[in-house]
């Protein structure tokens, strides 16, 4: 129960989450640093069966909040790819590299979150 675990720890961060089936979850989100602080957005995760030994990736914004371009490159400007979630999601390609350096939680997938929304 991965997914199950997951949406546990985040509404225990006090995230209100929306099971979507299979591994997607969805919730809403005011960014909270940057240059869109403030924003109310909603986020989409793709959780792994194999939580916590590997993170979710993404995340899946709605809307969109910056140009699809699905090349490879830094964040902000690249990886930006339509989602499988919907036409008005995009998804984020931005691999959370230090996961073996954290207690594998949501709380650290929603630090990860943070800082590219900080970093946009």
């Amino acid at each position: 129960m991965p997914k199950d675990e997951f949406i546990k720890q985040l509404n225990e961060l006090g995230y209100a989450v929306e099971d979507l089936g299979n591994n997607r979850i969805a919730f809403p989100y005011e960014i909270p640093c940057g240059r869109l602080a403030g924003t109310k957005i909603r986020l989409g995760l793709d959780v792994p069966q194999d939580f916590p030994l590997n993170p979710p990736s993404g995340p899946h914004v709605s809307p969109h909040l910056s140009p699809i371009n699905t090349q490879h490159g830094p964040h902000p400007n690249f990886g930006v790819h339509p989602s499988p979630f919907g036409s008005e999601w995009q998804y984020w390609s931005r691999p959370l590299s230090h996961w073996a350096n954290t207690k594998r939680t949501a709380k650290d997938v929603m630090a990860h979150f943070r800082h590219l929304f900080d970093t946009l």
